[in-house]
């Protein structure tokens, strides 16, 4: 039997929960290990098993996932990280915490997702990744200019953060080997350990260090360790495991992400179908086919006004996302960006959560409708 929070219309996001995910929790916390164990490790082993990798390695969260890729993708104090502005300010701060510099880019407005075009004209001799934003869980294709950003020493290290599930074209997120792809397993995403985030990296050797970043730099693994009267600290690394508490819920979603899944999936094409032919509404396209959708957002006119009045209905409305460009703590990385800034007045996030029904789809369809009218 499926678990899912209350809260209906009201409620802006919320997970998926099966149920045992409970007496997993209890189970783990009755073996005594809430650190990095057995049951993080095997998290991982099935992680790479449902996306038929060699490895991933899990960590903390997914910003601290993605600090730790560009780290491991040699992302430096030398350095500028190509990223879209229309993203949550953690894939900025991951950036900013390596010493490289954010250089902000256009999103394409039906997608709000970066265009291969308008990475490849921002790219300077001072790039050394880029980080795209799969928004909302849809694919960002960047394989047309792979070769280009290969010559120039550019890495890619995707920001799945919103895309567990989701594939290019046929292709699970996380399978390209050229690719370091980070996911989060937050409390809302499509996958939830309630915190936890894992990387894909591209080959053994990077595997190694991710796991000695995430461990404060020691190079011994756990089961070594507990083998040896010492351990060698090999370089820099902090402390950004995965609990065996995270593990555990992670194991039940994944054993359910079928689930999940086409709940998320049937959720999404209910929200389009009722939303059909409403003026001054445009959906972002998330290309449901091949997309685990991670919220629903659309862009309106008067978006402060309809979100204050959607609010004061008793709707769970939130805005996904203000520009980065435009906040202070990144204003000295700033440059015009006119469709993001665009963009950033008019989009507004519909709930978006399993506990959902048709009543409180049409509840939330309703009170948009009145309050672009009122």
């Amino acid at each position: 039997m499926t678990l899912t929070l209350t809260g209906g219309a009201g409620r802006n996001a919320g997970p998926i929960l099966h149920g045992p995910e409970i007496d997993a929790v209890a189970d783990a916390l009755r073996a005594g290990h809430y650190g990095h164990g057995p049951l993080t490790e095997h998290f991982e082993h099935a992680l790479a098993a449902f996306l038929g990798v060699a490895d991933v390695v899990t960590v903390a969260s997914g910003t601290t996932a993605m600090h730790l890729a560009l780290l491991a993708a040699g992302v430096g104090p030398k350095h500028e990280v190509i990223v879209p502005s229309m993203t949550f300010c953690a894939c900025v701060q991951a950036i900013v915490a390596t010493g490289a510099r954010p250089r902000f880019v256009e999103v394409d407005p039906a997608t709000l997702c970066v265009r291969a075009d308008d990475v490849l004209a921002a790219a300077t001799p001072a790039t050394a990744a880029v980080l795209p934003v799969l928004f909302s869980g849809r694919a960002v294709d960047l394989t047309g200019i792979q070769q280009q950003l290969d010559e120039r020493g550019i890495t890619i290290v995707e920001d799945a953060a919103q895309a567990f599930g989701s594939d290019l074209a046929g292709r699970l997120i996380g399978t390209n080997p050229k690719l370091m792809t980070c996911f989060s397993f937050g409390p809302t995403k499509n996958l939830t350990c309630g915190e936890g985030g894992a990387i894909v990296p591209r080959t053994a050797e990077e595997a190694d260090l991710l796991r000695r970043l995430r461990t404060v730099g020691i190079a011994q693994s756990l089961a070594q360790r507990a083998e040896a009267t010492s351990y060698e600290v090999a370089g820099f690394g902090l402390r950004a495991h995965l609990s065996s508490l995270s593990a555990a819920i992670g194991l039940v979603q994944l054993a359910r992400f079928d689930d999940a899944r086409t709940r998320r999936r049937q959720l999404w094409a209910a929200y389009a179908a009722a939303l059909a032919g409403t003026p001054d509404v445009q959906l972002t396209d998330v290309d449901i086919a091949h997309t685990v959708p991670f919220n629903l957002v659309v862009q309106v006119p008067n978006r402060d006004r309809v979100f204050h009045r959607m609010r004061q209905a008793g709707i769970g409305v939130g805005v996904h996302y203000p520009p980065n460009h435009l906040q202070p703590a990144f204003a000295r990385w700033s440059t015009s960006l006119p469709a993001t800034e665009q963009i950033g007045r008019q989009v507004i996030s519909l709930p978006f959560h399993p506990s959902l029904n048709s009543g409180n789809l049409q509840q939330v369809v309703t009170a948009l409708r009145d309050a672009l009218t009122a």
